[in-house]
């Protein structure tokens, strides 16, 4: 696996540190507000467990299951929910935990799926931003690394279902996809 990987974006001591930023930056908003982490799959499980893990607070542990990419190396703007909630979300305060923002479409269709359920707020922490391939604005209240625009593998995020257990972040030879 490591030798479809060109260069490394992110090594994983850079992905740790940053997370326990993130993890005690979100613990100290939401300390008193046990919210619902919803771990979009399976792309930000790793992300989710690592997440979860640095914030000193309770909280509930969900797990949404969207497709959108299929084989692809791109959205194809088909969100499909493959897996739903297993609790109620209304008047609760909903942190979306997702792997990368990239087009926006995905994130966009799961927060207005989310917001018919009434949750008391509902806010974005997503390990990777790409904004170089927003087609619709998302905002994302907790950004991990802003990348610039290539096809990433590793820590949860892979190609047709591989390299999701590389520790590091690292750009994908295009020979390997094309």
């Amino acid at each position: 696996m490591h030798k479809d990987v060109g260069a490394i974006l992110l090594n994983e001591a850079e992905i740790k540190a940053r997370i326990l930023e993130m993890g005690a930056e979100i613990a100290a908003e939401y300390k008193d507000k046990n919210p619902v982490m919803i771990a979009v799959l399976k792309g930000s499980f790793i992300f989710m467990a690592d997440l979860v893990r640095a914030m000193d607070m309770p909280s509930r542990i969900e797990f949404l299951g969207v497709s959108s990419y299929g084989d692809k190396t791109t959205t194809t703007g088909a969100v499909q929910i493959t897996r739903d909630l297993d609790c109620d979300i209304e008047g609760r305060h909903v942190i979306v935990v997702e792997d990368i923002l990239d087009s926006g479409l995905t994130l966009s269709y799961l927060i207005s799926y989310l917001q018919n359920r009434k949750p008391a707020s509902v806010a974005i922490c997503t390990l990777l931003d790409k904004p170089e391939r927003r087609k619709v604005e998302v905002d994302a209240r907790y950004k991990g690394f802003t990348i610039p625009d290539a096809f990433v593998v590793g820590y949860g995020l892979d190609f047709a279902e591989q390299y999701r257990n590389l520790p590091y972040i690292g750009v994908l030879k295009p020979e390997v996809y094309a």
